[in-house]
């Protein structure tokens, strides 16, 4: 035992030296799994002696001090760490993950509350719960990793909260970019009835909202980046409204006011509540504090321009965002200018007048060419924009270059470029080839995208006075149409019968 000790100093030295394959060739000269017996009942006893329980062996005297068990656990880690700076991730976490062992075997109900323990055998598990999840990761083992995390925050370690805090930031964030789908949680941390995450995102929103709710009463300090890894998971799961929710819980002082409503704008434009979105987006731009705000003039021209509303303060908001933009990113402007070139075109229908028209059909054009120009590659929402452009002034063979340039751009997945192409084909009386174009159009979509491709078939064959054709389209659109409605209905039995369960 006495070897043991002094081989675990001796290469604690060399460590602390930098040796660290001598340090490393001392470490391996300690036989863990000799002593590590001796170890768990070293702790088992000291805890039953806090805890005044009387058993038979409680009063006998441990084979090994807590300082002795502190060392030579102490020399496990340093032993990891060795490993893990020469590269040998796999036997590093092996390593580590022997200290997790010998604590967990000991106590197997966990740490007791205010349990007087030594604070360098503390500091050393502390050090290892954190320290196995990066070396899993660092040996490309992403299943362990996982394992390591919900270990380190299922078992009880007697870690205090920051620590605890820490290890909920980094399994959450490893959840959401690893790239690697973790399975769910066993059935044994099942049993108290609490919620169970079904997949990575439900799992790391619920450790966000943990971390979320610990910085709101005062537990953790505030850590804003917290809420930018929850909007992300909640983004991409569609929980618009939770996020929203999430944001107006939280402290004035935790966010600013002006960022505070550009996140709940989004999340409101997220769920289609685009007039709630605009309300909050004006509120914040009338604040004169803000004088630089290009994302919520952006958001706010955009809205105005989907939804054919508020033209003129669109109009406004763009040139705003155009003006503050000035020498920053040119495929923000060009997007600016695309923005403005919508909106004046939208204010060109409601002109009576028809050279006030042609005039802001002419400055409508002027804006999404100058969008094009801008952007350094074609982007697919100022092409389809120029294209309904040149349509609607009737210049329909620049317009058809631009949708042949749009179906291009989407890589033959966009229904609606397809159709746009057909219907420009057929503005230009050519039904032959806009049907060839919807018939490749129905051939690489799946039944339930070809709705308006049969549609816009159907049409054209009327305009061709082919009746009887335009009838037999339409009888296969709405046998489409009723599988579909069936499908949806058996889903939504499926969905209740579950949730009555």
């Amino acid at each position: 035992m006495k070897c043991c000790e002094a081989r675990a100093l001796l290469g604690s030295l060399e460590y602390q030296k930098g040796n660290f394959e001598a340090a490393l060739h001392v470490f391996e000269g300690i036989d863990i799994a000799a002593v590590a017996p001796k170890m768990k009942i070293s702790i088992s006893r000291r805890c039953e002696r806090n805890m005044n329980r009387r058993r038979s062996l409680s009063d006998a005297a441990p084979p090994m001090s807590i300082h002795a068990v502190s060392l030579l656990l102490e020399a496990v880690l340093l032993k990891a760490k060795s490993f893990q700076i020469l590269g040998r991730f796999q036997e590093a976490a092996r390593s580590c993950k022997t200290i997790l062992d010998t604590v967990e075997s000991a106590l197997p109900e966990g740490w007791p509350e205010n349990f007087d323990l030594d604070r360098k055998l503390q500091e050393t598990i502390r050090n290892a719960v954190e320290l196995l999840p990066e070396l899993w990761n660092l040996a490309g083992s992403h299943q362990h990793v996982i394992s390591s995390f919900r270990r380190a925050l299922l078992y009880p370690w007697n870690l205090d909260i920051e620590t605890t805090s820490r290890i909920q930031k980094e399994f959450a964030m490893f959840l959401l970019y690893s790239g690697c789908e973790a399975s769910p949680p066993s059935l044994r941390s099942q049993l108290d009835g609490s919620f169970v995450p079904r997949n990575n995102i439900e799992e790391a929103v619920l450790l966000l909202l943990i971390l979320l709710r610990n910085s709101a009463i005062g537990s953790i300090e505030w850590d804003p980046s917290v809420v930018d890894h929850l909007s992300f998971a909640l983004t991409v799961s569609g929980e618009f409204k939770t996020l929203a929710q999430q944001v107006e819980e939280l402290l004035p002082e935790t966010m600013e006011r002006k960022e505070r409503h550009y996140i709940l704008a989004l999340c409101y434009f997220g769920e289609g509540e685009h007039m709630i979105a605009l309300d909050l987006l004006r509120n914040s731009l009338n604040d004169r504090e803000n004088s630089e705000c290009e994302q919520e003039l952006l958001l706010a021209s955009k809205i105005c321009a989907d939804n054919m509303v508020c033209v003129e303060d669109g109009i406004k908001y763009s040139c705003k965002a155009i003006s503050q933009l000035d020498g920053k990113c040119m495929q923000v402007v060009a997007i600016a200018y695309c923005l403005l070139g919508v909106l004046l075109s939208s204010k060109s229908r409601l002109i009576a007048s028809d050279s006030e028209k042609v005039l802001m059909q002419s400055e409508a054009l002027r804006a999404l060419k100058t969008a094009e120009r801008t952007m350094s590659e074609s982007d697919p929402y100022i092409v389809l924009h120029l294209c309904l452009e040149y349509a609607e002034q009737r210049n329909l063979s620049i317009a058809f270059c631009h949708a042949k340039e749009l179906v291009k751009l989407e890589g033959g997945s966009s229904v609606a470029a397809y159709v746009l192409l057909a219907r420009i084909l057929s503005a230009q009386k050519n039904f032959v080839d806009a049907e060839l174009v919807i018939d490749a159009a129905i051939d690489q979509s799946g039944k339930w995208d070809q709705g308006e491709l049969l549609r816009t078939k159907a049409k054209l064959r009327i305009a061709q006075g082919r009746l009887r054709s335009a009838v037999e389209t339409y009888t296969f659109l709405l046998a489409v149409l009723q599988v579909q409605n069936k499908s949806l209905g058996t889903a939504n039995k499926v969905m209740k019968f579950h949730s009555s369960i």
